[in-house]
Formats: structure tokens, sequence, C-alpha cells
């Protein structure tokens, strides 16, 4: 398992170099490079297949679980390349963890879909201490004062907001730096889309977050930066244009941005 140098002077939390994405010899994302800053929440905006979800999960190395995906360039972490011969991809996804599209508890108790993770990645606390993260992962999540009566009922019998509530603090648990999020809200109501937002500020103050979202409401109200991705030619995703939320929204520099943001393609 490898180490990672700490640079507390750079402001990114990760960076792409020059990445392309490949399922067999078919190019799914085209040479992406970009830095993300420590403690914002970024949004991937872009038409369906554009290369952007796939993107977030090269972050955790997500891809890998793909027979015949592979990464070319570099993914930077605390000065680390991720996709070095001597990284553990479990290790990754450790310190970068991911909420995905639609909310998927274990068939366990909430108590036990937060104690999961921790335990195997090799917890070695007590019980009260398992207790205590448990507990401070559902109030990360802002979940503690509807569960805690309820630990051992099944996370199942959760709404479908307060699942993926869940699934953010089932991944708080396991104490990472990153979070990525990939269309958390798509399948949820408009009150429980605002909750996730109002605790994605929330968590901005502890943990750097990446969302992929195809609401371009949401992106402009819950980021900071936005990147914008568009499939080229040869329907590989490419990176199109990167900068703050306001710019890219009231400013974009790329005519392609201007006509997606206002609905005129895509």
């Amino acid at each position: 398992m490898t180490t990672y140098d700490i640079d507390s002077s750079n402001a990114n939390a990760i960076e792409a170099r020059d990445m392309s994405i490949y399922y067999g010899a078919f190019r799914a994302v085209n040479k992406v490079s970009l830095a993300i800053e420590k403690n914002k929440i970024t949004a991937f905006i872009g038409p369906s297949g554009c290369g952007k979800s796939t993107v977030l999960r090269s972050f955790n190395r997500m891809n890998d679980l793909v027979p015949t995906a592979r990464t070319e360039g570099e993914i930077v972490f605390r000065g680390k390349n991720l996709y070095a011969p001597d990284v553990d991809p479990v290790e990754v996804r450790r310190r970068i963890g991911m909420v995905f599209q639609k909310a998927n508890p274990f068939p366990k108790s909430i108590y036990e879909n937060i104690a999961y993770g921790p335990r195997i990645n090799g917890w070695r606390g007590t019980k009260a201490e398992m207790d205590e993260l448990v507990e401070r992962s559902l109030r990360g999540a802002a979940l503690w004062d509807d569960v805690k009566d309820k630990l051992q009922q099944s996370g199942l019998s959760l709404s479908g907001g307060q699942q993926q509530r869940l699934c953010i603090a089932r991944a708080l648990a396991t104490q990472p730096e990153v979070i990525l999020m990939d269309e958390p809200c798509s399948a949820l109501d408009p009150i429980s889309t605002l909750k996730i937002e109002e605790l994605m500020f929330e968590l901005r103050q502890r943990y750097t977050i990446i969302i992929v979202t195809h609401n371009m409401q949401q992106a402009s109200r819950a980021s900071d930066y936005t990147a914008f991705f568009l499939m080229n030619s040869e329907r590989a995703g490419e990176l199109v244009e990167y900068g703050t939320t306001e710019q890219i929204f009231h400013n974009p520099k790329d005519e392609r941005t201007e006509q997606y943001i206002s609905g005129r393609f895509g």
C-alpha cells in the first residue's frame, strides 16, 4: 500500500493531467486536464455520453472494475499518481469516497451500513468508538435526528432522500478527503434535492466535493466551479471549458458552453 506525500501549500485536492480513458479500442475521454480545488464544490456538466461520469469514476479508480477500461495520463492526489503501479485502489477508494446516482443502502441495519466500510478497512477500535463514529457520520449527513432511535432498522426502510443521505454517511465513515457524487439527486423529489444541496454546503467545510449533474439549476446554485464536457467528432468526451460557476454561467468563453447552458443544444 502506498503512502501519500502531503503538500499543504497546494490548493488543489486532485488533478487530472492529460488523461484519456479507453474501453477496449474506443477512446471515451480525450486528454482531459483539470485541477480540483480543496474544500470547494465542483460540478461536471454536459450532454449524456460526453464522458463526465467516466472522468468522475477515474478519480477513485472505479473504472478499474470494467475489464476493458484503461487510463492514460495522470491523476495526482497528495503528490502521487493514483494510477502508479504501487498504488492500492482500495486505499484510493477509502480516501476518495463515492455516492452513486441511485441510493444503494446495503440490506443491513442503518448502524451496519455505516460500520461496514470502516470494518473492511481494518477498523481496530472499540464498540464505543464505533458507536461514536456511526453517530458522527450520521450527523455529518444530517440524518442522525431522523434515525437515532431506529439504528437497528433496515436502511432500506428509509425514504429515498434519507437513503441517499445514508449513503453519504456511509462514505463519510471511512474518513475520506474527497467525495464524488454521480447525479445524487436525479431520483429525488425537489425537497430531498434541496436537502442534499444544503448538506453539500455543510460538507464543503471539511471535504472536497465533485458532482456530476444534468440539472443546470443545481450546478449554478450548488457549485463553486463548473467543468463543461462535450463529445468531439470522434465521439470521445472532451473538456470544453472549466472555471468558476459564476464565469461559466454568466460569461462563458466558448460559444458551445453558452449554447448548452442556454438550452440551445444538448
